[in-house]
C-alpha cells in the first residue's frame, strides 16, 4: 500500500476529507454489523429468496424477459462481496477504536457509533453533569483519532482502490 505522508513525518494526521469519511463510516457502522449477523445467520434464506422473490427480476429494469435463477446468483454475489467489504471496514473501525487514548471520547465513540444511539442518546448515557458541547467535542476528538489510525492502516487507500 503506498501511504502518501510529507518527509519527516513520523505520525500520519488525517485531512478534513478523510475524518469527513471516518465520520460517514462510523455512522454506517451500526448498519454494517446489522447486515453481517443477518448474512452470517441466514445466508441460504436470503439466496432462497432471491431465487423465490421478485429481487432477482429487479435488477435491471429495461430487461423484459430477464432470467431469474442467473439474476438470483448474481444478487447472491453482490450481497457477499458486501459482506467481505464491510467485514473488512468494521475490523478496522474496531482496530482504530481500540486505539483511541483518551477514555471518554473512547466512551463516546462507543456510545454514538458502535452501539448506533443517536447524539442525545449518548449525552444521556454519558456521566451527569457533562455538558453537550462537551460531549460534542470528545466524539470529535475520537472521530479524528480513529480517522488517523485508520489513514496509518491504509484504509482510506483501500476505499480509493475498492471504489
Amino acid at each position: 500500500m503506498a501511504m502518501v505522508w510529507e518527509q519527516g513525518e513520523l505520525f500520519a494526521k488525517a485531512s478534513k476529507e478523510e475524518i469527513k469519511q471516518t465520520e460517514f463510516y462510523l455512522g454506517k457502522y451500526k448498519m454494517m454489523t446489522l447486515f453481517m449477523f443477518d448474512y452470517e445467520n441466514y445466508e441460504r434464506e436470503m439466496a432462497q429468496v432471491a431465487i423465490d422473490g421478485e429481487a432477482a427480476r429487479r435488477i435491471d429494469q429495461t430487461d423484459l424477459h430477464a432470467d431469474k435463477t442467473a439474476n438470483a446468483t448474481i444478487l447472491n454475489e453482490k450481497q457477499k462481496w458486501v459482506y467481505n467489504q464491510y467485514c473488512k471496514f468494521t475490523f478496522m473501525i474496531r482496530r482504530a477504536h481500540s486505539q483511541i487514548i483518551d477514555p471518554e471520547a473512547k466512551e463516546a465513540i462507543d456510545i454514538r457509533f458502535l452501539q448506533g444511539y443517536s447524539r442525545k442518546e449518548t449525552i444521556l448515557f454519558m456521566r451527569r453533569g457533562v455538558a453537550h458541547s462537551t460531549v460534542d467535542r470528545r466524539i470529535d476528538d475520537g472521530i479524528e483519532s480513529i480517522a488517523n489510525t485508520l489513514k496509518v492502516m491504509g484504509f482510506f487507500e483501500e476505499i480509493r482502490r475498492e471504489f
